[in-house]
C-alpha cells in the first residue's frame, strides 16, 4: 500500500441521525412485531458515513450540509467533529428539524425509513463560492432526498471540476423507484459513480448485472457496482473488473456501501489502479460491518493495511 496522502475531500450532502435496530432475524411485515438484539442512536446519512470513512483513512474533510436547531443536529455535528471533520460549513435551519432515518438491520441487509426535515432545504445558493478552494475531491450522494440541491447537482460538479477536483457520485436509491432520466446527465459529470446491484438493475431496467454494466459502461466514465459480501464489479470503458468481498462476522451492514466508497476514493486519491481501489473499498466496507452503526467499525489506514495484508496472505 502506498503512503497515505493528504488529499483534502469536500462532501456536500445530507446529514441525519440513524435510529438503528440491529440483529433482526427477519424484516417485519405490516401488523407484525420482530425482536432486535440491539438499539442505538448513531450518526447517519450516506454523506456523513462516507466523510467519516475518508477522515479515518487520513484525509482532511470539509462537510457542508444543513440540520435543525435541535439535539439531533448537535449530535450529528459533535460526531463529525470527533473524527476531525470540519463542520464550519454546516447550516442550521430555524424551520425544519434534523433529518431522521429509522434503520432495521439484519446481518445481510437493512431497510430504512427517512423523515427528511432540513435535508430537503439545502440549496446551492447557500454554498460559499470559495468552497472548492484547497480541496482535491468532491463526493455527492442522495440525489433523490436533497430536493433543494437536486436541480444544481450538475452545476456543483462542473464548478468542482473547473477548480481541479475529481468528483464521485452515489445517488443512493430512489424512493419512488422512477429513476428519472435526468440522472444520466448527472452521471456524465462524475469521474466515478457508485450503485448497489439493486439500484443498478432498477436504473438500467435490465434483468441481470451484465446488462446493467453494458448500459452503465456506455453512459459513465467509471461505474462501480456494490454487491455486498459478493464483492464489487466496476466498468470503465471496455474493461470490466470484479473483486471478491471478504468473509467477516458481520454485525450490522448499515452504511457499508458508503464506507466502501470512502475506501475506493482513498485508493483513487493515492493514484492506485482500479482493481486496487476496489480492494480498498471491499476492505473498508467489510470492516465497517463489525460494529453497529455506519461509522463505528470504520478502519484507519493502518488497520486497513493490516487487514488486507492478512487476507492476501491466505
Amino acid at each position: 500500500m502506498k503512503p497515505v496522502g493528504s488529499s483534502k475531500v469536500l462532501v456536500i450532502g445530507e446529514l441525519n441521525v440513524d435510529l438503528v435496530a440491529s440483529g433482526l432475524h427477519s424484516m417485519p411485515n405490516l401488523g407484525q412485531e420482530v425482536l432486535a438484539s440491539d438499539f442505538r442512536v448513531a450518526l447517519g446519512s450516506a454523506s456523513a458515513i462516507f466523510a467519516c470513512g475518508a477522515a479515518r483513512l487520513g484525509h482532511p474533510v470539509t462537510f457542508l450540509s444543513k440540520v435543525g436547531i435541535d439535539d439531533f443536529g448537535r449530535f450529528c455535528i459533535r460526531a463529525l467533529e470527533e473524527v476531525g471533520i470540519s463542520t464550519d460549513q454546516i447550516l442550521r435551519s430555524a424551520t425544519s428539524p434534523t433529518g431522521v432515518t429509522i434503520v432495521l438491520s439484519t446481518r445481510e441487509d437493512r431497510a430504512m425509513v427517512t423523515c427528511l426535515g432540513a435535508i430537503a432545504e439545502l440549496k446551492y445558493e447557500q454554498v460559499p463560492a470559495a468552497i472548492f478552494a484547497g480541496h482535491q475531491h468532491l463526493h455527492l450522494t442522495s440525489y433523490f432526498l436533497q430536493h433543494g440541491l437536486r436541480p444544481d447537482f450538475i452545476s456543483i460538479m462542473r464548478d468542482a471540476r473547473r477548480h481541479g477536483l475529481t468528483v464521485s457520485f452515489d445517488p443512493n436509491s430512489d424512493p419512488s423507484q422512477a429513476w428519472e432520466p435526468e440522472i444520466w446527465k448527472v452521471f456524465a459529470e462524475a469521474d466515478v459513480v457508485f450503485l448497489n446491484e439493486m439500484e443498478a438493475l432498477e436504473l438500467t431496467r435490465k434483468a441481470d448485472l451484465r446488462g446493467a454494466l453494458e448500459v452503465l459502461g456506455a453512459k459513465t466514465s467509471c461505474a462501480v457496482i456494490k454487491q455486498g459480501k459478493s464483492g464489487t464489479t466496476a466498468i470503465r470503458g471496455a474493461s470490466v473488473i470484479h473483486v471478491d468481498g471478504f468473509e467477516v462476522e458481520a454485525v450490522d451492514s448499515t452504511g457499508a456501501g458508503d464506507s466502501f466508497a470512502a475506501g475506493f476514493i482513498h485508493g483513487m486519491l493515492q493514484g492506485n489502479e482500479l482493481e486496487e481501489c476496489l480492494l480498498f473499498g471491499n476492505g473498508v466496507g467489510a470492516l465497517s460491518t463489525l460494529q453497529i452503526g455506519g461509522t463505528g467499525g470504520q478502519p484507519d489506514s493502518s488497520t486497513l493495511e493490516d487487514f488486507l495484508r492478512a487476507r492476501r496472505g491466505r
